[in-house]
């Protein structure tokens, strides 16, 4: 069954948006429609955090709470969801939500600008989690910018959660909410508005149905990129297919050889996965982006995105990832190593689409990965290198090395690879490898590193790999 309108919750009341506009931000909406300005605009990239509302979704029989940025959300992505903005935490008698209250006895309210983000946030973090520990709390609100600095009591107001009755109205309506998300369940959803398309199928037959018919479209998985056409760049997408909720593209699998990442699989959940092979590789994604950020994006974009800064992909190269690509009546496999063809241009063809992400499982080799960038939390990387090595009696048998940020592609290191094999694991070794990182790589200047740092920046990480392998410790600023 398709639909042309979009069916939501909003303070436990069923919301019908009848042939929406497929690319106006719930942002926008939130402010225009339900004249709710709680929600600020801020950045409109997903970077500030002051835009941060919260999607109740079912999952089994249980609501999960997701932060996103509305600014770079879409307002079909609402479809069967329960919407939650800063508004709808005061009860109805005039109460204030436990977060809400937190923040007003900590003081940490300034200027007020980014309060409403952070509230959210925090709220997020709250309805999904029993406990919170000074971990949680900071990575839960690193998507969240506060131009006054006032970052102390905000943590303190998010500690004294712990000693707060977990029940409130939204615990108490529970069971209500989620008899109502279910009538609402999503179905396939087809709007034509204005010389604009949305589809969003809900499974891969589906899907290869839609391409077969049309060629000039968008695929739409996250949108923390393709949004920011319409956000930024104040241009028009013409045809979006929306391939979030197929769920045949959202799972994780995983054998003695390899780990399997369905293409819409979110960020977020693929992190926790890959914590127990790779550490490194987690470590990176918790600062590829927020939580707003890292709930709706996906492996999958990132790698079809094919930013020459999107973190994952220099890891997914030194990993020798492979990409299992699929069409109308086709299914193939493709090295990752051989997917990125210039600037943003894959092999990926146009009725072609990602289903899942092969990750092999080097289980006795030594994984390193670090990510450079102005910021530490939820900023774009100056440069992302990734080095996988196989040691055996203190010899580079094998080695795979790969950096983001030093070529109009995530390129592998070969000469470095080359002069790096087969040679003992000493200081003098890695000296003279580092300085072939200059025939492999060719990088270029702009507002987040001269080329002379990012390639020195290069070089220090190679050695810093170095420190790190032969002394068995970790040399980590955090």
């Amino acid at each position: 069954m398709v639909s042309s309108s979009v069916k939501f919750l909003l303070n436990d009341k069923t919301q019908e948006i009848k042939n929406p506009d497929p690319n106006q931000t719930i942002l926008n909406y939130i402010r225009t429609e339900l004249k709710k300005t709680g929600t600020k605009e801020g950045c409109s990239e997903g970077g500030c955090g002051a835009c941060t509302i919260v999607l109740g979704e079912l999952v089994g029989d249980e609501i999960k709470y997701s932060s996103i940025n509305s600014c770079i959300s879409f307002v079909p992505s609402l479809n069967g969801k329960q919407l939650l903005i800063v508004e709808d935490l005061v009860s109805k008698d005039g109460t204030l939500h436990p977060v809400q209250d937190a923040m007003v006895k900590f003081h940490g309210s300034q200027c007020g600008f980014c309060t409403p983000g952070f509230v959210m946030s925090l709220f997020s973090m709250f309805k999904n989690n029993k406990s919170y520990n000074s971990e949680l709390i900071t990575d839960s609100i690193s998507g969240n910018l506060c131009r006054c600095t006032g970052y102390r009591p905000i943590i303190d107001a998010a500690k004294s959660l712990n000693k707060t009755n977990k029940k409130d109205e939204f615990s108490k309506n529970k069971s209500k909410v989620i008899k109502l998300l279910k009538k609402i369940r999503p179905k396939n959803i087809y709007i034509k508005k204005d010389d604009k398309v949305y589809f969003s199928p809900k499974n891969i037959k589906e899907l290869k149905n839609i391409i077969k018919k049309y060629s000039n479209f968008n695929f739409l998985a996250g949108g923390t990129d393709l949004s920011l056409a319409v956000t930024k760049e104040r241009k028009e997408i013409p045809f979006i297919i929306d391939i979030k909720e197929i769920k045949e593209l959202n799972f994780i699998k995983v054998n003695k050889n390899y780990l399997e990442i369905g293409a819409t699989t979110p960020l977020i959940k693929f992190e926790n996965e890959i914590k127990k092979y790779y550490p490194d590789f987690y470590s990176v994604l918790k600062r590829y982006g927020s939580v707003q950020i890292r709930n709706v994006g996906t492996i999958g974009g990132n790698i079809a995105t094919a930013s020459p800064i999107g973190d994952t992909l220099p890891i997914l190269l030194s990993l020798n990832a492979e990409i299992l690509i699929e069409s109308i009546n086709e299914k193939k496999v493709l090295p990752i190593n051989s997917f990125f063809i210039d600037y943003r241009k894959t092999k990926l063809k146009k009725n072609e689409f990602i289903r899942s992400i092969k990750i092999p499982l080097f289980k006795k080799n030594i994984f390193k990965a670090f990510k450079i960038s102005k910021r530490f939390d939820d900023d774009i990387s100056s440069v992302c290198g990734s080095f996988n090595f196989e040691i055996n009696k203190n010899k580079i048998k094998e080695v795979f090395i790969a950096y983001g940020g030093m070529a109009a592609v995530p390129k592998r290191a070969k000469a470095c690879e080359e002069i790096l094999k087969n040679k003992p694991l000493t200081i003098n070794t890695f000296n003279q490898a580092k300085n072939y990182l200059e025939k492999d790589l060719s990088p270029i200047g702009d507002m987040r590193a001269s080329k002379e740092y990012r390639l020195e920046i290069a070089k220090n990480l190679l050695m810093k790999c170095f420190v790190e392998i032969n002394s068995n410790k970790l040399t980590r600023v955090n």
